[in-house]
């Protein structure tokens, strides 16, 4: 049993921890060890160390792991995986889960000065197993679209959550001002861009009909997978309609920081739409 005064010396160190102090060792107390730092084996740098036992080529393996986010030079223990990828594998699966149901916060949408509505879909479940629902807009929303951005404008600008809220919140703040600010370099006339809650693709098609845009262009998150969970692509159509065909959108996919860098497809997206309102068509009619 401990005796009071260990127990007071006890409650001192856990008081200098709390207050950020470093904790002073009592006189003739033993030495404590210090915890070892956790390696983050989600990280670039420790990805791209090969768990392979003994490979024929260790150079060529390590540049063929820099060159791919697939899992090779894994290894295994037996039959099995190794401990080490089996973690990664199930800290990766929970990013991805995270970056679907997790909700975009207000204190984004208002950074951005987006304009928030929602679709027909009440929550994430129902958006989840019910896709056609987010896709339209009941009245209330419509009304507030139209009342709240400028009509005939040249290019309409989204951002919605979709399947990966993570994608949004990592891409979004780069991305939307660089396209911004380049269209109306351009002299193009910017309507005010809307954040679309519980948003699927095609609800752009609506927002193109309400507002008569030229172009829209929505920045949605993918379906993230266990490479990423930050997968942003930006959806383009010209004179968008509902129930139009798939065909007529372009898209430009992979945006995140390990694929095409926010900034970097910002400056690509202004000149894609730069060329699709001279032609007049997106999509596959772009390139005929």
């Amino acid at each position: 049993m401990l005796s009071e005064k260990e127990i007071d010396q006890i409650a001192q160190l856990v008081l200098q921890e709390l207050a950020g102090a470093p904790p002073e060792r009592p006189v003739g107390a033993p030495e404590m060890e210090t915890a070892p730092v956790m390696e983050d084996w989600r990280s670039p740098g420790s990805r791209a160390v090969p768990l392979l036992d003994h490979p024929e080529d260790p150079d060529a393996l390590r540049r063929m792991m820099g060159r791919t986010t697939a899992r090779i030079g894994v290894g295994r223990a037996g039959p099995r995986l190794k401990t080490r990828t089996m973690l990664t594998l199930r800290a990766d699966h929970a990013a991805a889960k995270d970056a679907v149901f997790q909700e975009i916060g207000p204190s984004l949408v208002e950074s951005l000065g987006l304009l928030p509505v929602v679709t027909r879909c009440g929550d994430k479940n129902i958006f989840l197993t019910r896709p056609d629902l987010g896709r339209s807009f009941d009245e209330e929303n419509q009304q507030r679209i139209r009342q709240g951005c400028p009509a005939h404008p040249d290019v309409q600008l989204i951002v919605s959550d979709g399947l990966s809220s993570s994608a949004i919140a990592a891409n979004a703040g780069r991305i939307l001002p660089v396209v911004a600010d380049g269209l109306r370099e351009r002299g193009l006339r910017v309507g005010r861009p809307l954040f679309v809650r519980y948003g699927r693709v095609a609800a752009q098609d609506q927002i193109a009909q309400l507002l008569d845009a030229k172009v829209v262009c929505t920045f949605i998150g993918e379906r993230p997978g266990l490479a990423t969970a930050e997968s942003m692509s930006a959806y383009i159509a010209y004179r968008a309609t509902v129930g139009m065909p798939e065909a007529r959108r372009t898209v430009v996919s992979n945006i995140h920081r390990d694929g095409i860098p926010a900034v970097e497809a910002g400056a690509y997206i202004v000149d894609l739409i730069a060329l699709i309102l001279e032609k007049g068509a997106s999509g596959v009619e772009l390139k005929k």
